[in-house]
Order: structure tokens, then C-alpha cells, then sequence
């Protein structure tokens, strides 16, 4: 019993190692409200951000590698953020010189931040994939989901029959990580939907700090809708599909990532 404590104190900790640059993205969205006289909030968490970003790297929290992974998903994020807005599926009513096309640049690091959470966690608990699937049927599941979050505003919404193939695919795989010397594992489907669940319960904190707002949080901040959470669940996936492909290459190749 005193071992098992032991290995779920252990557990937390690294968790919440792994968390600590999505934590400081929340701080700064708590903190900006304090800086607001003298500088646009949405541009003082871009400019903290990018600080603390290259403060990471130089201290050796994150490695050239994981810092280039975070900057592909930044692009990523920041894409599907200048369509979202655009289209008016939610905003960013307040000014900034950082802006594209109505979207403030650090809204990527908040998609940035899912990266750095499976970089850190993936080196810190040396996470393995049992029985992942085929290169090719993994790649095309990860471009279906980007492109669904796009198209399903003009096309029917395909997100259940990708899900049919993401459990059709994924049902045989298993994540293995290690706490110390044991290992566990657990079905990589499961760790999909676990993430995504506390992604969204991070989300609801994000709104009520004024990070952006959904059309029905205008007059009032609620809850976000319960459908967000399988959003948040097509975009880990994504995620654990760019950052698994990687580390395979890189193993393949014998080099450290």
C-alpha cells in the first residue's frame, strides 16, 4: 500500500511537471487582467509566452525538438483559430497589436500548450505504444479530424465516422509508461478521451478568464457545451499522432527526441 501511494504521489508530480507550461498559460491569463493599464492583455500573454518558451528551452526543461513540435502546433492552432473567428463560431473582443485577421498570435500557444503536456509527459513517464497502427491509416485518421474542423461547416459533420474508425484502429493499442522501475499501461483509447476531458474542464476556466468567448457566453458567462469535450478529444489525437509519428522516426533514426 505504501508503495502504491508512493508511485501515485510520484505520478502527480510528473504530471504536473508535464502541465507547467499550459500552467503558466492560465496564469498569464489570470495575471494580464493586473497589466492591463499599460499593456493589451491578449499581447502582453503572446509576449510572456514566447519569454517563457525560449526560457524553457535555454534552462533545458524543453529540447530543440520539442520546441519545434510546439511551434508546428502553434501554426496549427493559430489556422484553425483565424477560421473559427472568421466564421463567428466565437471572439476576441478585446484590442491588440498582435492580431491576425481578428485573432490574437497567442491563442496558438493554448494549442501549443497540448503539445509541450505530450512532449514532457511522453519523456518524463518514457511512454511506449503497443500494437500501434499502420503508418498510413494513423495519418489519414489525423488529416480526416484537422479537416473535419474545417469542412464541417459546409459539409456534413463526419466526426462519428471517423470515430468509428479511430476505435476500428486504435482498439488493439495500449500506452506503456513507466513510474520508476514498474511499468502500466492502459488502452490508448481511454487516454484519448482522458485528456480530452481535462482539456475541457481547462477550457471552462479559460472562458470565465476572458481567454475568448463563445456566442453563448456574451451576455453572461456558462458552461461550455458538453460537445467540446469530443472536440477536444479529435485534437489530442491529432496530437498524440504528430508527436507518436516523430518519435518513431527518431527512433528509427537512432536520435534523441
Amino acid at each position: 500500500m505504501i508503495n502504491f501511494l508512493r508511485q501515485f504521489l510520484i505520478f502527480g508530480i510528473q504530471n504536473a511537471l508535464s502541465c507547467l507550461f499550459p500552467v503558466i498559460v492560465f496564469g498569464l491569463l489570470a495575471a494580464s487582467h493586473l497589466f492591463s493599464d499599460f499593456i493589451a492583455r491578449y499581447d502582453f500573454i503572446f509576449i510572456a509566452c514566447i519569454l517563457i518558451q525560449w526560457l524553457l528551452y535555454i534552462l533545458k526543461m524543453e529540447t530543440k525538438d520539442e520546441l519545434i513540435v510546439i511551434g508546428v502546433f502553434h501554426l496549427l492552432g493559430l489556422a484553425l483559430e483565424i477560421f473559427k473567428v472568421n466564421i463567428g463560431a466565437w471572439s476576441y473582443p478585446e484590442y491588440a497589436y498582435f492580431k491576425v485577421w481578428n485573432v490574437p498570435l497567442y491563442s496558438g500557444f493554448m494549442y501549443a500548450s497540448v503539445a509541450s503536456y505530450l512532449c514532457q509527459a511522453w519523456r518524463r513517464f518514457d511512454l511506449k505504444m503497443m500494437d500501434w497502427p499502420s503508418t498510413w491509416p494513423v495519418r489519414i485518421i489525423g488529416v480526416l479530424i484537422y479537416l473535419n474542423f474545417f469542412s464541417n461547416y459546409f459539409l456534413p459533420d463526419i466526426r462519428y465516422y471517423i470515430a468509428v474508425l479511430i476505435v476500428f484502429w486504435f482498439r488493439k493499442s495500449w500506452v506503456v509508461f513507466q513510474i520508476e522501475e514498474k511499468a502500466y499501461k492502459m488502452p490508448v483509447i481511454l487516454s484519448f478521451l482522458l485528456i480530452g476531458f481535462f482539456i475541457w474542464l481547462a477550457e471552462n476556466i479559460a472562458t470565465f478568464l476572458g481567454a475568448w468567448q463563445y456566442t453563448y457566453q456574451h451576455t453572461g458567462w456558462v458552461i461550455v457545451n458538453y460537445q467540446k469535450i469530443s472536440s477536444w478529444m479529435f485534437l489530442i489525437i491529432v496530437s498524440y499522432i504528430i508527436v507518436a509519428e516523430l518519435k518513431m522516426v527518431k527512433r528509427h533514426s537512432n536520435t534523441r527526441f
